[in-house]
């Protein structure tokens, strides 16, 4: 009978009048259009580019048929034939190839529907997965070969891995060993052993997760397993303060209320407790043991991502007749949640990568920094031109002899074009930047978690957050409210009620204690007895004698108001033992202390609380509530009754939450209804005031709520309890006929009053927020529901609202996509992680949400307006150093290469090396490496000055620090100081000529200390003590290197003469060569910065 239930009721459109017609005019043709509408459950991100976007409130005004006007976002032309195949199309073939032999070789298991019996795991009619976690990323024979192809599979690694090997043929060697392998096998090993520790770290935490021993419920009674041994159709026992190991349905609780909190911040990222109920008919079992006594089992859905949702069903068979009871998600216990109250007992029906959790997890993709990639371009431009000038010294040669032997070896001898400290000194770059970031003083608490990417905060051009709550940044349309059960990231997450609006009065913070005169009033006229020897009960009984009519009128509405709010909701007072936690529930129970002081309260949502936190200080108080009833207690201190029949949570399909309660002492029957006002304003009756009092507390930045109630009958109820619990235990389409069946009480509801409750936003959001405007960043707040990409990027700031993790995730990849630009996405809750690792950047924000969206997150930092300094100082440093860090070490390769090819050309086009053996290392080491690496500590501006001016930021995005221009001409210095360098030593020392390495390398050496100095813009005492170590090594070394400043392998006796370097004509003439290779630098670059000055250069002076 459940499945004959209509899913789409229609309503009558005598009875909405002109005005609410208008609320389902964009639906369609009828007023049940937009009913049928508001349950369809369709995939979210289908419809992406169909959102609109909110611009301002009078867009809500038109109609929304206008939107389909709106731009669409460019369609690319579609390529074909050769050029689809040349542009990319042979990596689309090749990999729909490797997914088609993966999916062949290792097909997924279907999912399927099951029915588990309790207590016997044996009658599984499938295998289930074990109950393991596995977090490891190899295993003991997939963790070399797995290391070494996701370092080999970047071409430059790659590349030097092809030079290191052609050293073990002998036709090819040109130099020592150990000249190619030790800075190869040093990568190599420092990888190796930061990824092993990293996978055996990760193998610990699985262990000792899988390992966790929990209590099994059996015909003999309890045993002891581990987590990993738990199977499906187990009832396994979790005490307060455990770890749920596996997806169950909640059977019973040591709690009389037949209820438990579990704290779910590790699911979700949410810190408010979360009330589960017992299946009625297991938790009135009289002892434990009865759960084998019976024939019972569960008939749980297909295990789904949905973390919110489930629908199920409880069949006992062995009673007459058979017990058949609805299950949803209040029923279950998901794995990685925390059992805050009680003990609980639960069966298994999911385990493993089939648990909510295990399949609500993806692995994080590797990310790779935009200079990463910008770099890898110019290795391959490097590559290209090494092949060109190893052609053409072949060809100068004639191609005479062995030319293709010849070929490889100046492929060799110019390998050096392309340095393999290039990706180590960018990589000890990155760990520095991370260092300075978490020791900023002025951004405390600030963690650094992917060490790869510190450039890219210099990068940004779109930053999307989390919502902002209550914050009157932007202009907030009154249909931009409650849609999550948490407050927002920039937000303190802290609840105030500020407004009561009752359509013809208006009650703010500074008129509360009006309020609490009405309510004393109402309950001293309800209840004389009460507040008869009550004197505050006294003047506003005399005060309504004067003008009965009117303040009978205005009190009664504030009572129903109050009334109504202080029902309406899912908060639970919670009173602290003074006996602790250990102890009988009996016992702890006789301990408790009911005082006000003691009370606390525990809901989903924070403002939920807030709002009860209100009525208790208007003098209506909630002081009990279990599974059917609740208590208020009054100002005179009656307790009032209520009995609570149903429960209508809150969903962000619905936008609203309802409850049905019966009133005790008088039996009378109330249904109560909160919610959206773009939910409510069609439920209610109608009037003139709601849509413009939401506009009006929406631009105040009050998240508000509508509130209505509507009296039943006996009669109503008992129809309408018979109708919903068929449709509760429907298997196919039961949220569509749950919904319909609560639909038809949502009719001509009476409205009763608007609330205006405000998160106050974090320090200096406003601030962090201009400054990023400023800086060019584009802002998208997350709050409204869809997204047109093409209009968003051009605006400076998007609000989008009522998206679902997946939409975030998907809104992030769109915009990368579409622009190209580089991407920010700032979040605090466990719903914010998708958004999060979708991004180029991810920043976490660890708040009282929980730690999930900061421990997933790339950089974690504790408050919204750190984000400005991270961007401004750390963004701005760390791309600007690693760009001048990247563009001279390849200019220290160049030049060598440059000197070699000259070298090469006067010895005939012999493909003789001119450095070699420990020349070459310590060239790219001892001798040049600290000042190289000391530009890690360079910087253009001071931080206070890229923050007070933060338009500087503006340069960074357009990536003109490093670019095939700024390279080009670093290409020109090296080319131009490399021959000046060669061609000096052999004009000028002629004579000398034996001498020739040691003059080069030494006026080589001198070069790079002085270009390093031409480089810096801001001196660190550091690079001082960097310049001259390095410049003394040098000088030390000389004496033990005499084997070495040889020309190839020909003897010419005393390679390095001691005598002769200490002679007046080698010092002038090693210092002019080195004076004219950089002398003209300096001048070009004094010229440049006083005829054309960088947009920071008037700020450093």
């Amino acid at each position: 009978m459940a499945d004959q239930i209509p899913l789409y009721p229609v309503r009558s459109a005598a009875a909405a009048g002109h005005k609410r017609a208008a609320y389902y005019s964009a639906a369609g043709p009828g007023p049940g259009a937009d009913r049928r509408g508001r349950y369809q459950l369709e995939d979210e991100s289908a419809h992406l580019d169909e959102m609109p976007l909110m611009m301002s409130e009078e867009g809500f005004e038109n109609d929304e048929s206008d939107y389909h006007t709106l731009p669409r976002a460019r369609i690319e032309r579609r390529k074909s034939g050769l050029e689809w195949f040349v542009c990319g199309g042979w990596k689309f073939l090749c990999s729909s190839c490797c997914d088609w032999l993966i999916n062949i070789c290792h097909r997924k298991k279907e999912l399927k529907a099951r029915t588990v019996w309790l207590g016997c795991p044996e009658k599984s009619e499938e295998k289930h997965p074990r109950n393991s976690i596995k977090n490891q990323k190899y295993n003991v024979f997939t963790f070399i070969p797995g290391v070494l192809y996701e370092q080999f599979k970047f071409f430059l690694n790659l590349y030097f891995l092809v030079v290191s090997c052609s050293q073990f043929v002998p036709a090819l060697k040109i130099g020592y060993l150990y000249t190619y392998w030790a800075p190869l096998g040093f990568v190599l090993a420092v990888t190796i052993a930061r990824e092993a520790i990293d996978e055996f770290r990760r193998f610990q935490r699985d262990k000792e997760v899988n390992s966790q021993l929990y209590s099994k419920l059996t015909v003999r009674g309890k045993v002891q397993v581990k987590s990993s041994d738990i199977q499906v159709g187990d009832l396994i026992i979790v005490e307060k303060n455990q770890r749920i190991p596996s997806d169950m349905v909640f059977l019973r609780t040591s709690e009389k209320a037949g209820s438990c909190f579990i704290r779910t911040d590790q699911l979700d990222g949410e810190t408010d407790w979360k009330l589960k109920v017992a299946v009625s008919c297991t938790q009135r079992l009289p002892a434990l043991g009865d759960l084998f006594s019976i024939r019972a089992y569960v008939y749980a859905q297909k295990p789904q991502l949905d973390i919110h949702s489930f629908e199920g069903t409880f069949t006992r068979e062995d009673s007459d007749p058979p017990i058949h009871e609805s299950l949803s998600i209040e029923n279950t216990l998901w794995a990685s949640t925390i059992v805050a109250s009680g003990t609980v007992i639960g069966v298994v029906i999911y385990t493993g990568k089939e648990t909510r959790s295990v399949m609500n997890t993806s692995n994080p993709k590797n990310k790779i920094g935009l200079l990463d990639l910008e770099l890898n371009q110019l290795t391959k431009a490097l590559f290209l031109a090494l092949v060109v000038l190893s052609v053409v010294m072949v060809t100068l040669q004639g191609f005479a002899g062995p030319w293709y032997r010849n070929l490889f070896r100046f492929l060799l001898l110019f390998s050096y074009i392309i340095p393999i400290s290039l990706r180590v000194n960018l990589d000890m770059g990155k760990a520095a930047y991370g260092w300075m970031i978490m020791k900023d003083e002025n951004i405390p608490g600030t963690v650094v978690r992917t060490s790869t990417i510190p450039e890219e905060l210099g990068r940004l051009v779109y930053l999307l957050t989390d919502k902002t709550g209550g914050a009157p940044l932007l202009p907030r349309s009154a249909s931009t409210q409650r849609e999550e059960q948490h407050a927002g990231t920039l937000t303190q997450n802290e609840m105030t009620f500020r407004r009561l609006h009752l359509g013809t009065v208006s009650y703010g913070a500074d008129t509360m204690d009006e309020i609490q005169t009405h309510v004393l009033s109402s309950y001293a006229q309800v209840h004389p007895q009460t507040g008869g020897n009550n004197p505050s009960s006294t003047p506003p009984r005399r005060a309504q004698s004067s003008t009965p009519k009117v303040r009978k009128s205005v009190s009664s509405r504030v009572h129903e108001a109050v009334k109504a709010i202080a029902l309406c909701h899912n908060v639970t007072p919670v009173y602290e033992s003074q006996a602790g936690i250990t102890g009988e529930t009996e016992s702890a129970e006789a301990d408790q202390d009911f005082s006000d002081e003691n009370r606390t309260y525990q809901a989903s949502s924070p403002d939920e609380v807030a709002l009860v936190r209100w009525t208790e200080s208007v003098g209506l108080t909630l002081v009990s509530r279990d599974l059917t009833s609740m208590q208020l207690k009054t100002p005179g201190g009656q307790v009032l009754t209520y009995c609570i029949l149903q429960v209508f949570p809150f969903t962000s399909e619905s936008k609203r939450m309802g409850i049905i309660v019966r009133d005790e002492s008088t039996a009378e029957i109330t249904f109560y209804m909160k919610g959206a006002d773009v939910a409510m304003s069609s439920i209610v009756q109608y009037n003139d005031w709601l849509e413009e009092e939401c506009g009006n507390m929406a631009r105040e930045g009050l998240r508000t709520l509508v509130v209505a109630k509507k009296a039943l009958t006996e009669e109503q109820y008992q129809d309408f309890e018979s109708r919903y619990s068929q449709a509760k235990l429907s298997i196919h389409d039961r949220v569509l006929k749950v919904a319909a069946v609560v639909e038809s009480l949502e009719r001509e509801l009476e409205l009763l009053c608007l609330t205006g409750v405000e998160d106050q936003l974090q320090a200096d959001v406003r601030p962090t927020l201009e400054m990023l405007r400023n800086a060019g960043i584009k802002v998208c707040l997350k709050y409204y529901e869809h997204e047109l990409v093409e209009l968003a990027c051009q605006c400076p700031a998007v609000v989008c609202c009522r998206c679902s993790p997946t939409q975030k995730a998907h809104m992030v990849t769109l915009l990368r996509q579409h622009t190209g630009r580089r991407t920010c996405a700032v979040g605090d809750g466990g719903n914010d992680v998708s958004m999060i690792q979708a991004a180029d950047c991810g920043i976490g924000i660890e708040g009282k949400e929980g730690k999930q969206a900061s421990l997933a997150a790339d950089f974690s930092i504790t408050q919204f307006r750190h984000v400005g300094r991270l961007l401004m100082v750390h963004g701005r440093n760390s791309y600007k150093r690693s760009a001048a860090l990247g563009q001279f070490v390849m200019h220290r390769g160049l030049i060598i290469s440059t000197m070699q090819a000259v070298f090469s050309s006067v010895f005939y086009f012999a493909s003789v090396p001119l450095y070699q053996g420990f020349l070459m290392v310590g060239y790219a080491t001892i001798y040049t490496m600290f000042p190289v690496f000391s530009l890690v500590l360079d910087q253009d501006v001071k931080p206070e000055m890229a923050i007070l001016y933060p338009e500087l930021y503006k340069d960074l995005t357009k990536g003109r620090s490093l670019s095939f221009k700024t390279f080009l001409i670093w290409v020109l210095i090296s080319i131009y100081q490399g021959g000046i360098l060669m061609f000096g030593a052999l004009v000028l020392f002629e004579a000398e000529f034996v001498h020739v390495v040691a003059i080069s390398f030494t006026a080589l050496v001198l070069t790079e200390l002085l270009m390093v100095a031409l480089t810096i813009r801001t001196w660190h005492w550091l690079m001082v003590v960097a310049e001259f170590l390095s410049l003394g090594c040098y000088v030390a070394s000389l004496a033990f290197l005499n084997e070495y400043f040889g020309i190839g392998r020909v003897s010419f006796g005393a390679f390095l003469d001691v005598a002769f370097i200490t002679t007046v004509p080698f010092l002038w003439k090693v210092s002019a060569i080195t004076v004219v290779s950089c002398l003209p630098l300096y001048v070009l670059k004094y010229l440049k910065r006083k005829l054309s000055p960088p947009s920071y250069s008037k700020l450093s002076s």
